[in-house]
């Protein structure tokens, strides 16, 4: 049985997801405290972290943020009663791969969490590079020059994507596979934000290179005067 990590204060709602995800063969760990769950997951491989924002100690993008700083790049859902765009992209932007607005359904829940573990795992010897940018896995960031930037596991799998296209068009269906599995049970508009955040990783390292949109075709890495 798969085994995640569910960081979560409500007694009642740890019960029903505990049942929703054992009836789908998926064991759960349960931690009413981010501090308590930084602890297990430092030190246990789980297949993916289910966190509840509001906890006792303290917000719980704080410890998707924490666990992205140490080089963890487990699977994060957030859970959240907030369901402002602002507030998903935050969480996002902190380094969780997915997001869930309570209350939501069971089913959705345990499909959330199936994709996030079928999510590829890269191989952590394989460094690419295209036009001086290039990505280290194991260390989970982006390089170009002297300058460095940590990226999310989804941005990660969808920049090595990109960059082994060497300029080439990759479809929207092949980057959402390359981050997130296959399968539709992400929240919608999730590439979209980490294609957002991955423009600004680019900018901010001086890479030289963009990431456009190549209407009907998909995404490629163009420098500025072939983008068009």
């Amino acid at each position: 049985m798969h085994r995640i990590a569910l960081v979560e204060d409500h007694e009642r709602l740890v019960s029903l997801i505990q049942r929703g995800l054992s009836a789908a063969g998926i064991a759960v760990d349960a931690f009413p405290r981010a501090e308590h769950a930084w602890a297990a997951v430092s030190d246990e491989p789980y297949a993916a972290l289910v966190v509840d924002r509001g906890l006792p100690d303290g917000d719980g993008l704080d410890l998707v943020r924490r666990l992205r700083a140490a080089g963890n790049r487990i699977p994060c859902l957030m859970l959240t009663a907030r369901d402002a765009l602002r507030d998903r992209v935050d969480g996002l932007e902190a380094g969780a791969d997915d997001y869930l607005t309570k209350p939501f359904e069971m089913e959705e829940l345990v499909a959330r969490v199936r994709a996030l573990m079928r999510r590829p795992p890269l191989v952590d010897t394989l460094q690419v590079e295209y036009l001086g940018v290039r990505v280290v896995p194991d260390a989970g960031c982006m390089v170009c020059g002297e300058d460095t930037i940590t990226l999310a596991p989804a941005e990660l799998q969808i920049m090595v994507c990109l960059l082994q296209a060497q300029g080439g068009t990759v479809r929207r269906t092949a980057l959402e596979s390359a981050a997130w599995g296959l399968g539709a049970a992400v929240t919608p508009n999730a590439l979209d934000v980490a294609l957002h955040r991955l423009r600004r990783k680019l900018a901010a390292v001086d890479a030289g290179i963009e990431l456009v949109n190549v209407r009907g075709h998909g995404f490629a890495l163009r420098r500025p005067d072939a983008a068009a």
